[in-house]
C-alpha cells in the first residue's frame, strides 16, 4: 500500500551556485560517497531528499547526514539510510522506497514512492 509520494524539482545552475557561495553545504547534506558526485547529480540527490521528506510528511526525525543516495550495479538509484532516518521510516511501517532521478535542462527531478506491506 501506498503511504506517501513525493517530488522535488531543483534549478541545477542555482542549486550550483549555492554550493560556491557555502561550501559546507556539501558537508551538511551530501554523505563522503556523494560528494565528488558532479553537481547535476548533486541536485538531483537533493531532490531525491527533499522528495523523501514529502513522501515520509515531514522531517520530524529526519537528518540530511542519514541520507545517502547509493546505485544499485544496475545503475537504479536507492536510498541508502541509517540513524534516526531509518528508525522513522521502520516506525512508520515503511517497508519499500522507490525512488527515480532525472537531469535535463538544467533541472534536476525526483519521484519517491512510500510503500508499506501493512
Amino acid at each position: 500500500m501506498i503511504v506517501g509520494i513525493g517530488v522535488d524539482l531543483v534549478d541545477v545552475p542555482r542549486f550550483e551556485r549555492s554550493i560556491e557561495r557555502t561550501p559546507r553545504l556539501l558537508e551538511r547534506l551530501f554523505s563522503p560517497a556523494e560528494r565528488g558526485l558532479k553537481p547535476h547529480s548533486l541536485a538531483a540527490r537533493y531532490a531525491a531528499k527533499e522528495a523523501l521528506i514529502k513522501a515520509l510528511g515531514g522531517s520530524d526525525g529526519v537528518h540530511w547526514a542519514d541520507i545517502e543516495i547509493a546505485s544499485e550495479p544496475s545503475g537504479r538509484p536507492a536510498f541508502s539510510l541509517s540513524g534516526s532516518t531509518a528508525a522513522v521510516v521502520a516506525a512508520r511501517g515503511i517497508s519499500t522506497l522507490h525512488l527515480s532521478l532525472s537531469h535535463d535542462a538544467g533541472l534536476a527531478t525526483a519521484y519517491v514512492i512510500a510503500e508499506s506491506t501493512a
